[in-house]
């Protein structure tokens, strides 16, 4: 199954904003400023970030001009190719997670609302189907509704969950699951931590003391650490990942309600900015609303464009 094809109902808003704004200017019509400066103001409303975009239409502007292209239609592939080209310039981007030693960490980490108890239900369910154990870690302990909505993502998903009361200390929850992974030989652990704003020092100090519990209990190995990003968010979810960074080195990206965003430029942002792979795409509330992100499926299926090319 490609990775379009239990995602395109979900983001047809998106694909299709897309095309209006951006797919349809490549229609049979000659090159003309008039063109670059639509795509440009275009680009950016689809939440393209400026740099991103003066970069794009630069080197998409060279193109046409090396390979004497006189219409927008023949420059469109061309566009295309670009896009996922820079996507696939963030090493690791479109790999899959690195659960090959037991147990595998996931932590997942993000402000609050951002999606990180439902994601980590889902990416439970989805690697349950490629035939690993998993046991989730219910780490966000400030929050009572966190700790059984976890519970509930378990039930659904036929997985362990580890937790403790309210108000316990969230490393010791970690430390446990990880005890717990070992006994049972469990594959993987993924770690819901508590949503926090990039401000809160204290908070984020405390991100840094699970994952050196982590790497005490897994001898220095701290495995994944994804950032959990709204895509409604846009261009403000990038001060926020830099604080995460710096508190937990983030080894990747997963974007939750995809869904409810008209900009699909925010991958790119992401890609360019953070300089992070992009892991899965998370959208709606079920168990199998999540898919590993693939750059040139997305791309072409953004612009409403036939994928012929599956090496990638």
């Amino acid at each position: 199954m490609g990775f379009f094809d239990g995602l395109i109902s979900s983001v047809r808003n998106v694909a299709n904003k897309w095309s209006q704004g951006v797919s349809n200017l490549f229609s049979d019509k000659p090159l003309t400023d008039e063109f670059w400066e639509e795509l440009e103001d275009r680009l950016l409303l689809g939440d393209v970030g400026i740099e991103t975009v003066e970069t794009l239409i630069s080197d998409l502007r060279q193109v046409a001009i090396d390979r004497r292209i006189a219409h927008t239609v023949e420059l469109k592939r061309a566009f295309a190719e670009m896009l996922v080209r820079y996507l696939n310039e963030v090493p690791g981007m479109g790999a899959p997670l690195d659960v090959s030693a037991v147990p595998s960490i996931i932590m997942l980490v993000g402000v609050n609302g951002s999606g990180k108890t439902t994601t980590a239900g889902k990416l439970a369910s989805h690697l349950l189907k490629q035939g690993r154990s998993v046991i989730l870690a219910a780490a966000d302990t400030y929050r009572a509704a966190a700790i059984e909505q976890l519970k509930a993502w378990g039930e659904r998903a036929s997985v362990r969950v580890i937790a403790q009361s309210h108000g316990s200390d969230s490393a010791a929850v970690v430390y446990d699951a990880i005890q717990a992974a070992r006994a049972a030989n469990t594959d993987v652990v993924i770690i819901d931590t508590a949503g926090r704003l990039h401000t809160k020092s204290n908070l984020m100090d405390e991100l840094s003391k699970v994952k050196r519990v982590v790497a005490k209990e897994l001898g220095g190995e701290v495995g994944e650490s994804l950032l959990v990003l709204d895509s409604v968010m846009g261009q403000n979810g990038f001060i926020q990942a830099e604080a995460f960074n710096k508190a937990v080195p983030l080894t990747g990206v997963i974007m939750t309600k995809f869904d409810n965003t008209a900009k699909g430029g925010i991958a790119l942002s992401i890609a360019r900015n953070l300089r992070l792979p992009i892991r899965y795409i998370g959208f709606g509330e079920g168990l199998d609303d999540i898919e590993p992100f693939s750059p040139r499926d997305f791309i072409f299926a953004l612009l409403g464009m036939e994928n012929n090319d599956h090496d990638d």
